[in-house]
Order: structure tokens, then C-alpha cells, then sequence
């Protein structure tokens, strides 16, 4: 046993101070990058904002509306083959370079994978989604996968500490998933005690990362537009959000209605709906880590974006920042105490 007394931060602990800046107005921001990666020879333009791949979440619907504004849908592993082809027998050209195919790292979800990009060559991510990122049994599943898709951009994940983001990028992966617990239908701090606080994760992985010239994802804890900021603040190269996109029209699931207001559910993939859904209930032998929850549903997913962009665009003119690569680099954290925490969270 040993401790660690350095201090962790989450987003709720900081906020950005602001900067001088040459900025007129938000519309001088661009959210686009490019990006190149260490392994994929592919390269990537858009939005770095990825819809995660939960099925409440990562739909087809969801796809077609975040690819609009070039932003990318980790789309839900559950969908069956024929899901697939009907998807992309009608699917344009920037809808499919910005999905990504989820999957687990069972054999049968291996095989799973294989016929969806036997039968669409043309998709260009790969996501590989554990809740523990830091299993022997995950790592050879991303090198048996780098190995049979040399061309794909490889995301993988989840884990929140340098020397295995490194392992991860060094084993295959393109973009590392960081983040474990910090979900809002995420209770794997609560019935483990397992985590990392986000903001300080995404520091000391993006650090990591960038050394070897990878990517890293920050995935999970983001419940405002600020917290988005922060995340790219810190060094994020994409953020990954589940919450803040639930709940809309083209969200799974349907809609609920309870003494007249409108509701959707959401869930952590390793809830106990989950598992009653997609794998006859929760195994004997572990426990559910996730939690069920109803949101007031809230129309169409574009207005929500707005919300995000436009947030993120004007963070981007408090510090000078005039394109979203250079806002790390315009980002000066400054602690809250933390009676004020609860103002900011």
C-alpha cells in the first residue's frame, strides 16, 4: 500500500482565467482541426467532439445530426449487421467518415467487427470500449486489431494514468480513452473506489500522449459547456460526452411521459438495464456500475450543440485563443476554493 500526496483536480475545482485578447466576436473561432495520427495513415478534419458509444447515446440518428457540423458518433456496439447495411446503404460520404464502429473485446465481438468493415471498407474508426483499460486480455486485443486493420484510426480505452496511455499508443491504439468513474450514470468510484479526478487526468495523459505524438480522449464528467472548455483547456485532443446529449430526439430510447412532462432514460452501459437488455441480466459473479436515470427530454439534439459550440467559441475569445489547438495553450487554471464548488458544478 502507498499514498499519493500530490493534488487531483476535477472540473469542478477550477476555472479559466481570462486572457487579452484580439478577438472581435465568437465567429472568428474556428472548432475545426486537423489531425494525423501515429499509427492510421488517415487524417481527420471536423470538430473533435465525440457522441459516446452508449446506446442511449451513440445512435444512427445521432450520427446523421452530429455529422452535420463534422462532430463524430462513437456509434453503440449492438446494432446488428443489418443495422449496418441499412445505415450505410443510405449513408453520405460525411456521415460515415465521421462514425465510429464500437466494440467490445470478446471473440464474437471481434467477429462482429470484422464483417462490418469486410462489408464497409470505407469506415475509418474503430473504437475498442472497456471499462478497464488496463487488463493483459485488452491490450492483445488491440494489437490483434491494429494487425488486421493497419489503415483504421484506432481509439482505445479507458484508462487515467500516463504509463498506460503510453502502453496503449505503443500497442496499437491511435487515440487513448481517458477517464474511469467520472460519468453521471457512472457509479465505479462508488462501488470500487476506483478513479482519477478528470481534469488532472486529462493533464497527465495528454502529456503522455503527445510525447509519443498520440491522441487522447477525454471521456466522461462533462455536464456543462464549461466543462468541455476545460477539458480541451487541458490538453484534450477530442472530449467525449454521454449526459449532455441524452435525452434528445434522436437519442435512444423512447419517450416517457409522467403527469404530462416528457422524459427519456439514461444509463450506464454497465448498469443493471443494461445488462438486462443487451446480456439476460447482471452475472453472478460482479455488480452492476452504473446507474438508470429518467431526463426531461429535450427536443432535437441541434439546439443542444449550439449550446456547446457557441459556449466553447466564446471560451476560446476569453482567452485569445482564435482556433481551438491553441486554447491549451492559452489556458491558465485557477483553483476554487471549495465551499464555491457547488456554484460551478
Amino acid at each position: 500500500m502507498r499514498i499519493e500526496n500530490e493534488l487531483k483536480l476535477g472540473f469542478k475545482d477550477v476555472m479559466i482565467r481570462p486572457k487579452r485578447s484580439t478577438l472581435k466576436s465568437r465567429s472568428q473561432v474556428t472548432l475545426e482541426r486537423e489531425f494525423k495520427f501515429l499509427h492510421s495513415p488517415k487524417t481527420w478534419t471536423g470538430v473533435p467532439i465525440i457522441a459516446a458509444n452508449m446506446d442511449t447515446v451513440g445512435t444512427f440518428e445521432m450520427s446523421k445530426e452530429l455529422a452535420k457540423q463534422n462532430l463524430i458518433t462513437a456509434v453503440h456496439k449492438h446494432y446488428s449487421l443489418e443495422d449496418w447495411k441499412n445505415f450505410m446503404s443510405n449513408a453520405n460520404e460525411n456521415e460515415y467518415k465521421n462514425i465510429a464502429v464500437s466494440t467490445g473485446t470478446g471473440e464474437a465481438d471481434g467477429e462482429k467487427l470484422k464483417k462490418i468493415i469486410e462489408t464497409h471498407p470505407e469506415l475509418s474508426f474503430i473504437c475498442i470500449d472497456v471499462a478497464n483499460g488496463y487488463s493483459e486480455h485488452f491490450t492483445e486485443f488491440l494489437k490483434r486489431t491494429r494487425d488486421l486493420y493497419p489503415d483504421k484510426i484506432i481509439m482505445a480505452g479507458n484508462v487515467v494514468t500516463g504509463e498506460m496511455v503510453e502502453e496503449l499508443l505503443l500497442s496499437g491504439a491511435d487515440i487513448v480513452k481517458v477517464g474511469i468513474g467520472p460519468g453521471s450514470v457512472c457509479t465505479t468510484r462508488i462501488k470500487t473506489g476506483v478513479g482519477y479526478p478528470q481534469l488532472s487526468a486529462i493533464i497527465e495523459c495528454a502529456d503522455a500522449a503527445h510525447g509519443l505524438g498520440g491522441q487522447i480522449i477525454s471521456d466522461g464528467g462533462c455536464k456543462i459547456p464549461g466543462d468541455v472548455a476545460k477539458a480541451f483547456g487541458g490538453g484534450a485532443d477530442f472530449v467525449m460526452l454521454g449526459g449532455m446529449l441524452a435525452g434528445h430526439t434522436e437519442s435512444g430510447g423512447e419517450i416517457i411521459e409522467e403527469d404530462g412532462v416528457k422524459y427519456k432514460k439514461f444509463y450506464g452501459m454497465s448498469s443493471e438495464t443494461a445488462m438486462e437488455k443487451h446480456a439476460g441480466g447482471v452475472a453472478e459473479y460482479r455488480a452492476s456500475e452504473g446507474k438508470t436515470v429518467q431526463i426531461p427530454y429535450r427536443g432535437d439534439v441541434a439546439h443542444t450543440l449550439q449550446d456547446i459550440l457557441g459556449g466553447l467559441r466564446s471560451t476560446c475569445t476569453y482567452v485569445g485563443a482564435a482556433r481551438l489547438k491553441e486554447l491549451t495553450k492559452r489556458t491558465t487554471f485557477i483553483r476554487v476554493q471549495e465551499q464555491h464548488n457547488e456554484v460551478f458544478s
